[in-house]
């Protein structure tokens, strides 16, 4: 790998990072509104932006095939809808950074994964990564993230209001975002570096159009229910219309779809053993984001973990695979 698609990589990640710490703040922003409508909002929102997007694309989206659309469909589903259903859900019953902290062992569960997997038949095999050499900075980013959400855990315990067992459901969901979101960037990897002809900004784009679907229909049954129980939330849009409009389409074109794009960018240029763990930059921003809400500055324990996250990164940096072969894909 040369030095030029691995810091333009790197500076993806580091984008999308930002981008997608975002995410984080909408539950927090809007503790009243039910996480379904939170997220098919979101979504029907990234699928409205999309529309004229694909427009512009046009060119790009006629050279994927039913097949490509299908994948694209699913991304939208487990990666999308289902992810931010769960991490919407564990923010409300969790606060914060406790679903951050657990988001945050994604670059190890992803790294990890991505090592033990089995590439797909017509996906682009990577070289074998000795685990010498990979071990180092997940043990790095490890233990910052369990000294992050050591400090996190003594917070909650010293809050008299606290609701363990509310926080204890919101750590399960958590998990289950974990689950989706470390299928999603490496199958939607593989799909980009098995066609590394095909436009990123263009695969965002069909992935926000297959987005908008689902979205539209989770809205309409999450009304319906909302109706057929007599639950007095005012619908379509809520209590603060203007507020959840806006932060929708905030999230839906910042989040989803410039963020998708910037890691479809860094999807191309680097390895899922690498771009796994730049995920850690999601974790960095979204804490970030949650102590300006809090309007506290994070503990020394935290700060420690911090460093021990981005010296994690750094390793990582560092530890550049050889190269990897390329098979022929079955379209």
């Amino acid at each position: 790998m040369t030095a030029a698609p691995l810091f333009s990589g790197i500076l993806f990640a580091l984008a999308a990072g930002l981008m997608w710490g975002l995410v984080f703040v909408g539950p927090l922003l809007l503790p009243e509104y039910p996480a379904t409508l939170q997220s098919f909002g979101r979504y029907l929102a990234f699928g409205l932006i999309a529309l004229p997007l694909a427009w512009f694309d046009r060119g790009r989206l006629k050279q994927l095939v039913r097949a490509d659309w299908i994948e694209a469909l699913k991304l939208a589903l487990v990666g999308n809808i289902v992810y931010y259903l769960f991490l919407a859900s564990a923010i409300q019953r969790a606060g914060g950074p406790l679903p951050t902290m657990i988001i945050g062992t994604l670059p190890v569960v992803i790294a990890i994964t991505s090592k033990l997997r089995t590439a797909r038949v017509g996906t682009r095999a990577e070289a074998p990564l000795a685990w010498g050499r990979l071990l180092p900075s997940l043990l790095l980013i490890g233990a910052g993230i369990a000294l992050v959400n050591r400090v996190e855990l003594e917070h909650l315990r010293a809050d008299p209001n606290a609701d363990l067992a509310r926080y204890a459901i919101g750590g399960l969901l958590a998990i289950g975002a974990v689950a989706c979101w470390t299928w999603y960037p490496i199958r939607n990897a593989e799909w980009l570096r098995a066609h590394p002809d095909r436009s990123p900004r263009g695969w965002a784009t069909a992935q926000g159009l297959m987005t908008l679907p689902l979205a539209l229909v989770g809205y309409a049954l999450t009304w319906l229910c909302h109706l057929a129980s007599g639950d007095p939330f005012p619908l379509p849009f809520g209590p603060r219309a203007a507020d959840f409009v806006l932060l929708m389409f905030a999230i839906g074109l910042f989040s989803s779809w410039l963020g998708t794009l910037c890691w479809n960018e860094a999807s191309q240029r680097l390895p899922p053993t690498l771009s796994g763990q730049l995920i850690v930059f999601e974790t960095l921003a979204a804490l970030s984001y949650a102590f300006v809400l809090r309007k506290s500055w994070p503990q020394a324990g935290t700060l420690v973990g911090v460093a021990l996250l981005i010296a994690g990164v750094i390793w990582a940096v560092r530890t550049q695979p050889a190269q990897a072969t390329v098979d022929a894909h079955p379209n």
